[in-house]
């Protein structure tokens, strides 16, 4: 068997390549699932979840590294006393309340009984589905069943430079495999999208459509990307859940938080299992609980800790005795505080990324080209002198859009504005703005227009916008 080959069969069938590439398109405001629930019920329910299990395990786990050799055989996957019902008790011992597995991490190997690849479970020793496994474990516990899923797959050569329509496809297929076998997915956890590490866009890999996609399987199943931190803390963008990674060094504001959040953390030293695991200290306890746990289901975000098995496919002893601590030490309160009211997550491509711009006076160092550079670290910023401050995004030719989205640089300016749009030959206006927040989310019914522009007519400083973003929604 050759572990280069991609797409097996050509993706499934036709048949399923046709519904994937083309799903039903997402709605812009919170949607409503199969139970009723929009997405503020969603988010609220997994906040009150407060404590789970991160689970690393896949091929790295026999490696001893946390990024295996994409080209590694199969053959060393081979847990020969795998089981899934230990983790889910260790869970409960913790007094965690869901799971969540990676059923394939950047290198591409694929722990289900995948039919899009041969690079998967089924051709190892172990020749048994672990994400069937540990979906029916956990659920036999009393406990929710989320997972984890990498865009980065190395394997596949789905990476920066060499993404085709078929990689397009293969996500869409792998993750319809993973909806619709294992039964109701509470959340999915998705990584190596949008990360510097990666380099793989939203665009590369359509956001909306993957989101679109998973909305169309199972309307109840939040979608996390890891890297959302990347983004402002005041919004949520290409997220339904805000994710810190803290050895990344992502840290939620325990104190200013006001959206539904994750954070995670390994009780060991890295994410998949090392050889040194069974014999090194775990993190403190009393730290897990005390700077973890508590402060941040006060801060509206539930904190999962990744407790990775080892070669057999078992928790260590060390990690069990740790995690029986930490039931002893903590309880489920049950519900936390009710979430504040917030905007629908940003999920569309942004129209005016890399788009030509002009603008009212500013320094060179702060030139108008910084507010649609992608990157909310460095702003346009207006010069001091002048009194009516404007900028504009220009399009190549006329574009439909119906979302603005102006992020200012770290604290707000501006107190009053004007958008407006340049259509057949003249500016028309869109709306007028008051918002005071750092991110001003505007959404409005589509319009067709060559440039659109914001006219600042008060700010307490000089206006400074990090990203200004146009969006074309599907509702």
């Amino acid at each position: 068997m050759r572990h280069t080959s991609i797409i097996r069969n050509s993706l499934l069938c036709a048949c399923i390549s046709i519904a994937v590439l083309f799903p039903p398109p997402a709605r812009a405001q919170a949607p409503k699932g199969k139970s009723g629930q929009d997405l503020a019920s969603l988010q609220q329910a997994f906040v009150d979840l407060r404590f789970g299990m991160f689970i690393h395990f896949n091929i790295p786990t026999f490696m001893d590294q946390d990024w295996a050799d994409p080209e590694a055989s199969p053959a060393i996957f081979n847990p020969t006393k795998l089981n899934c019902d230990q983790w889910a008790k260790a869970a409960k011992s913790a007094n965690m309340s869901y799971g969540c597995l990676t059923t394939k991490h950047h290198s591409g190997f694929a722990i289900w009984d995948t039919k899009t690849t041969d690079y998967n479970v089924m051709n190892s020793p172990y020749k048994k589905d672990v994400v069937r496994e540990y979906v029916n474990a956990f659920r036999a516990n009393g406990l929710k069943v989320m997972l984890y899923y990498s865009i980065l797959d190395t394997h596949h050569k789905l990476r920066p430079g060499h993404i085709t329509e078929k990689h397009i496809a293969l996500v869409k297929a792998q993750l319809t495999e993973l909806l619709t076998n294992y039964g109701e997915i509470n959340a999915l956890i998705i990584d190596g999208w949008d990360a510097p590490w990666s380099r793989i866009s939203y665009d590369d890999i359509p956001f909306e459509e993957v989101y679109a996609l998973i909305k169309s399987i199972q309307p109840n199943c939040l979608v996390m990307d890891l890297n959302a931190a990347k983004y402002p803390a005041e919004a949520l963008y290409y997220t339904d859940i805000k994710s810190y990674e803290q050895g990344a060094g992502q840290h939620i504001g325990k104190e200013s938080n006001k959206l539904p959040a994750l954070s995670c953390l390994p009780i060991n030293d890295a994410w998949f299992w090392k050889t040194s695991f069974p014999t090194s200290p775990v993190k403190d306890v009393n730290k897990l609980v005390n700077d973890n746990i508590v402060p941040m289901n006060n801060a509206y975000c539930n904190f999962i800790l990744n407790v990775a098995p080892n070669r057999e496919g078992l928790i260590d002893d060390n990690a069990l005795a740790a995690l029986k601590k930490i039931g002893e030490s903590w309880k489920h309160q049950g519900p936390t505080a009710k979430l504040p009211p917030s905007d629908a997550p940003i999920i569309s491509h942004n129209l005016a990324k890399f788009q030509t711009t002009n603008a009212s006076w500013s320094d060179d160092m702060w030139i108008m080209d910084f507010a649609t550079d992608d990157d909310f670290g460095k702003p346009w910023i207006s010069n001091p002198t002048v009194k009516k401050p404007w900028f504009e995004v220009l399009f190549k030719g006329e574009k439909a859009f119906n979302t603005v989205v102006i992020a200012e640089s770290r604290k707000p300016r501006i107190q009053k504005y004007r958008l407006e749009y340049y259509q057949n030959g003249a500016w028309k206006p869109l709306l007028n703005g008051e918002l005071t927040g750092r991110i001003k989310i505007h959404r409005f019914e589509r319009v067709y227009g060559e440039r659109v522009r914001i006219l600042i007519d008060g700010f307490d400083a000089p206006p400074q916008i990090a990203e200004f973003g146009v969006f074309n929604e599907r509702r």
